[in-house]
């Protein structure tokens, strides 16, 4: 398979210059763009204020419970892939949601909420299978 993706982080100082950019495959690429959709808020590309995902909004709700916000992000993930990731198809998204002790300095220990994503899809040009793992902890979020 070609290595004609560009890496993340984009190195804008070669792009202009034609200079030679890091690539990636297929299957990191879609993976960079995932990431991508994770930790974009609703409205921060103002050309398409459909990219991103419910993370942000929910960053700080302890009001819901966990099976609403796990339907929450779960639906928003799917509804966003499907919008935006033109090169995947027969998209599946499974969140978990678990409180997990943060081991501080001392005796700061923090309870944190974090989100399990994972997604299995497949290629649409290869029609191999696809497999996306992330994780997050909310309130504030952190990856």
């Amino acid at each position: 398979m070609n290595n004609n993706y560009y890496a993340l982080p984009l190195n804008a100082k070669k792009l202009i210059s034609s200079d030679a950019h890091a690539t990636c495959n297929l299957n990191e690429s879609i993976s960079h763009y995932i990431h991508l959709i994770n930790t974009s808020y609703f409205g921060e590309c103002t050309f398409d204020e459909t990219f991103g995902c419910s993370i942000w909004i929910i960053d700080f709700d302890n009001l819901k419970s966990t099976t609403r916000l796990r339907d929450l992000i779960q639906n928003s993930l799917l509804d966003s892939l499907v919008r935006h990731e033109k090169r995947l198809h027969k998209i599946r998204v499974d969140v978990k949601i678990k409180q997990e002790e943060i081991f501080g300095t001392g005796d700061l220990n923090r309870i944190k909420k974090r989100i399990d994503i994972r997604i299995n899809a497949k290629v649409t040009k290869t029609s191999e299978a696809f497999s996306y793992v992330e994780y997050f902890y909310i309130g504030p979020l952190s990856y």
